[in-house]
């Protein structure tokens, strides 16, 4: 057994490896669905009808199963409206928030910690729900021709999509930007389209991305129903953050740090799992270790994470799900703290947040854990740590190259701070602080360790390429703004 926090507690590593009661069932489910949007729903033939029954099936005794047996039949027919694709997209969104539900319990059950609670969400219930608060009329209009382009990007099917079909989006995005309440679908919607914009013609695709589009259309759908994504119940705490990790996510224009950490409440009250996030545009040529230029002035908790000191927050904003809405004027550097010492004495006690019913699906689930003791070696296809007996692969590719954290010193390690997660039908460990012994002397290794800069030759190449490229572009924009 591998100990995973303090006061005992040990990771299950063979409950990991069991599988989970009805997991399969239900991920054929949705699968077979989402093969049915690759050709459209506006002529179905016997195996999209047959597909488009196996999803009402799988919701059949739950508060959905009457208006998706419904829409099913009418998808079936090729005569689905706006309101049964909702309820398609609502039983998906439902069934994927069934599996999700299912791996947190098991994770919980491995690690020793509950799993998060769920909210209830009027959408994902069947129930009719409220209308959205923010931009009455006119944001009722735009949801409108939203879920329109939604509605018919189904029955085309993404085989089907070209320019004239995928440029419908760009008005509704254009209204939808300048209304703080619904910039949140407008930025969905936007980079949805901008995928299907650089794939069109759909035709000519040699693969589509079946999944990922049946999780933005499916979702882009739910939330184009008023009172959908709901209010935010923000609140703000005042104590002691302890910071774990940085997960760094890039993609071509854009970068975000992550922290994940423990918050301990002044009040002395059970300590909770949170996160703070920043993010940022970036140039395509900004890489490696030349991200941190861009992400360093914005966020002071960086500045913390490189340290290893906490942070003492006074009435930091923060939502229901567990984020941090960052304010450096709320706080202030605090004592050391290492994020080892923080994983082992305080991690086992720590409380997630629950989540919200439109964010329950497994590729969200990212849940902070301790190990030690494990034997690492290189298995078919990459790095896995045993767990008495029982594999646990490491996912070296979501590893940031912008730090020193490589898989030899993963492989080299004896301790490793990470996020449990799922893909693929297995759970993965993506380490986010590994510790190793250098000459008979322990040493801890972060994937955040170049926040504040690095003498390492990649890295300061990194950093110069990234400070020539962040010049030119600024000397550009400059130009342009004279104009």
């Amino acid at each position: 057994m591998v100990p995973a926090d303090a006061g005992g507690g040990l990771m299950r590593g063979d409950l990991l490896a069991d599988p989970v009661e009805g997991l399969d069932e239900v991920l054929a489910a949705v699968d077979a669905f989402d093969g049915a949007l690759v050709a459209g729903l506006l002529r179905p033939g016997a195996a999209q009808a047959a597909a488009v029954a196996g999803l009402a099936e799988a919701v059949a005794g739950t508060p959905l199963a009457a208006r998706v047996a419904e829409a099913a039949e009418r998808a079936a027919a090729g005569a689905a409206g706006e309101d049964h694709f909702v309820a398609l997209a609502a039983a998906r969104s439902a069934l994927l928030g069934s599996v999700h539900d299912a791996l947190a319990q098991r994770i919980g059950e491995a690690v020793g910690r509950p799993a998060p609670g769920v909210e209830s969400s009027p959408v994902v219930a069947g129930e009719k729900s409220a209308p959205a608060a923010a931009g009455p009329e006119n944001g009722a209009n735009l949801l409108a021709a939203a879920r329109s382009w939604l509605c018919d990007l189904a029955r085309s099917g993404w085989r089907g999509i070209d320019h004239e079909l995928v440029s419908g989006a760009a008005p509704v995005v254009s209204a939808m930007l300048p209304d703080p309440g619904l910039r949140r679908r407008a930025t969905l919607l936007d980079g949805f389209a901008a995928e299907l914009a650089a794939s069109c013609p759909g035709a000519t695709l040699e693969r589509v991305p079946v999944r990922r589009w049946a999780d933005l259309w499916s979702r882009a759908l739910l939330l184009t129903v008023p009172g959908s994504a709901g209010e935010r119940s923000d609140g703000s705490v005042t104590g002691r953050l302890l910071p774990l990790g940085v997960d760094v996510q890039e993609h071509a224009t854009a970068v975000q740090a992550q922290v994940h950490a423990v918050f301990e409440p002044a009040d002395g009250g059970a300590p909770r799992l949170v996160r703070a996030g920043v993010s940022t545009p970036k140039p395509d040529t900004v890489v490696g270790a030349g991200l941190w230029q861009l992400l360093r002035p914005r966020m002071s908790l960086l500045g913390a994470v490189r340290e290893g000191r906490s942070m003492e927050l006074d009435a930091m904003p923060v939502t229901a799900e567990g984020d941090l809405v960052w304010d450096d004027e709320r706080a202030r550097a605090g004592e050391p703290a290492d994020p080892f010492a923080t994983a082992r004495v305080r991690l086992s006690a720590a409380t997630a947040a629950p989540v919200v019913p439109l964010d329950r699906h497994p590729v969200r689930i990212a849940v902070p854990v301790l190990l030690e003791g494990y034997a690492a070696h290189s298995e078919e296809g990459g790095l896995a740590f045993d767990l008495a007996g029982r594999p646990l692969a490491v996912d070296t590719d979501r590893m940031p190259t912008a730090g020193p954290l490589t898989p030899e010193a993963v492989a080299a390690s004896h301790a490793c701070v990470g996020l449990l997660r799922w893909d693929a039908g297995e759970f993965l460990l993506q380490p986010l602080a590994v510790e190793t012994t250098v000459r008979k002397k322990t040493v801890a290794v972060h994937a955040g360790a170049w926040v504040g800069g690095t003498t390492d030759k990649a890295g300061v190449r990194a950093e110069k390429a990234a400070t020539d490229a962040v010049a030119v572009l600024r000397e550009r924009a400059g130009r342009l703004l004279r104009k």
